[in-house]
């Protein structure tokens, strides 16, 4: 459940950090809420994926799809530059989450919930 946590934090990541280039600094109230919102549920699935990864693996993953996610978007929807050489990077860093991922050792369920 703790790796469906960290994946569900990291994609909310990516909308709030784009959210944050379509706010235009806080100055546009509608995506200024909607930024926020996605921050404050982002950051409550990643700290519920901390209670059953490691930490290290879990901020690694969480910021790890923000940061290549985030890039992705901004490629393909607001005209950032795209180059073979972001192309490698970001696959490099997406293979570097896997690794932590296959690397990490299988969670174990307690039963009691935490």
């Amino acid at each position: 459940m703790g790796w469906l946590y960290v994946i569900i934090g990291g994609i909310l990541e990516i909308g709030w950090a784009t959210g944050l280039s379509l706010s235009k600094g806080f100055t546009k109230p509608v995506p200024s809420i909607i930024t926020a919102f996605l921050i404050l549920v982002s950051f409550y699935f990643f700290s519920q994926s901390m209670r059953l990864l490691p930490i290290g693996t879990a901020y690694a993953v969480f910021t790890g799809i923000g940061a290549a996610g985030t890039a992705v978007v901004g490629m393909l929807f607001l005209n950032d530059g795209i180059s073979i050489l972001k192309i490698a990077f970001i696959s490099l860093l997406i293979f570097g989450v896997i690794g932590l991922k296959m690397s990490d050792k299988e969670e174990t369920d307690t039963g009691g919930g935490y």
